[in-house]
């Protein structure tokens, strides 16, 4: 099915955004016109887009917002009091200009749901589709509750894995920056001495010295390569080819394969359970997950399941055929299954795989440390014996005489 993009008006007057799969060009705008669309702009998709400047709302503000919708709804305030409450008590900015503009959706007569798809860059389409479960069941502040439960997880995993790399990172930049000074600073120096004593420089010193005139000298040149390399690897990850080896290589790499083959496990598992226990239907359930998964290749394999669901397969067996997810995952829901409580089941997964991801992130942090620190020895090292060398060179020539 094709990917088409298009600008319309709903019946309210409203601008409305957003992307559609059909068959063909005309069956993707009877679909939109079936919704009481009037299309003003309409278009194949492009791909990927790519915007450095996309307002996005995090997990953190995210949380904070399903918890106090929860509880002023659970007060019994109506849903428009609740937006423009929580709209001027919130801080993130683009979540507040969302909420008003979610709030003067409502007010025309629009669902909830409705208007959070509005602004799916800061709603999560498992976050909208949960909110029009609870407005069709008339429990909302549960899928609130529920959600909150849900950004929470999700925000301390990221912020787990996060915190684990900030050391490494800080290490590699002041590591980058001692080089750079050595090779543009102190370098030049000895090499002004080793041109005027004539001496005869190892292999290992001349390349250094080369170097560092390139770096003095040429420096544009440096910075062009990086920025052309940049680029072209952001065009590339933008690609469905660019994302599967980002996905293949991201379960694959050592060390961090295991942490994030554990991670999508604990994403997966929550994900799927909190729309379960919120009343989506399974094979509904399956897709909403999968588009949730940042990995390219899961989220692939996971519509595959969904296609094998709807032909009355277990969930459990494709999930084993996938071959990605730990063992446990897919026999936890087999027996989730047998026993008809699987929404139970994958949350107790859930936490176990949240707390494997701690243990993992803090074994690689305190793991990383003193590697770290090697290679900044080796490096910072190399570039000193590299200088000092023909000097002690010198001097062992000198003491022959």
């Amino acid at each position: 099915m094709a990917k088409y993009s298009y600008r319309a008006m709903d019946a309210s007057g409203k601008v409305k955004k957003g992307t559609v799969e059909a068959g063909s060009e005309e069956a993707a705008k009877s679909k939109l016109r079936a919704e009481g669309l009037n299309i003003t702009e309409f278009g194949e998709a492009k791909g990927t887009e790519f915007n450095l400047f996309k307002k996005k709302a995090k997990n953190k503000d995210l949380a904070i917002f399903c918890k106090q919708m929860a509880a002023v709804l659970r007060a019994g305030v109506p849903v428009i009091s609740a937006l423009d409450m929580l709209a001027t008590s919130l801080e993130n900015k683009a979540l507040v200009e969302a909420l008003e503009e979610a709030s003067a959706f409502v007010q025309k007569g629009g669902t909830l749901a409705d208007a959070m798809k509005l602004n799916s860059n800061i709603f999560p389409p498992m976050l909208s589709n949960m909110v029009a479960a609870g407005e069709s069941s008339g429990k909302m502040e549960i899928c609130f509750e529920r959600m909150a439960v849900q950004f929470e997880k999700d925000g301390h995993i990221e912020g787990k894995i996060k915190s684990a790399m900030m050391y490494p990172i800080v290490v590699l930049a002041v590591t980058c920056g001692v080089v750079v000074i050595m090779l543009t600073s102190v370098v030049p120096t000895f090499a002004e001495m080793f041109e005027e004593m004539g001496a005869d420089l190892p292999v290992a010193t001349q390349l250094l010295v080369n170097f560092s005139n390139f770096l003095v000298h040429r420096w544009y040149i440096l910075l062009a390569i990086i920025a052309v390399i940049v680029v072209a690897w952001k065009l590339f990850a933008a690609t469905d080819q660019g994302q599967d080896f980002k996905g293949s290589f991201a379960l694959k790499v050592p060390i961090f394969g295991v942490l994030n083959i554990k991670t999508a496990a604990a994403t997966f598992s929550r994900t799927f359970a909190t729309l379960l226990s919120s009343g989506i239907p399974m094979i509904e359930a399956v897709e909403q997950t999968a588009n949730v998964m940042k990995n390219k290749i899961i989220r692939d394999k996971l519509k595959e399941c969904k296609v094998q669901v709807s032909r009355g397969v277990p969930l459990s067996k494709p999930i084993k055929d996938m071959d990605i997810f730990p063992v446990m995952l897919p026999q936890m829901m087999h027996i989730g299954e047998e026993t008809g409580n699987i929404e139970d089941m994958m949350s107790k997964v859930a936490d176990f795989y949240e707390d494997e991801v701690d243990l993992a992130t803090d074994a690689i942090a305190s793991a990383m440390e003193p590697l770290i620190i090697v290679v900044l020895a080796l490096v910072v090292g190399g570039i000193v014996i590299a200088v000092y060398s023909p000097i002690l060179g010198m001097y062992d020539a000198v003491d022959s005489y």
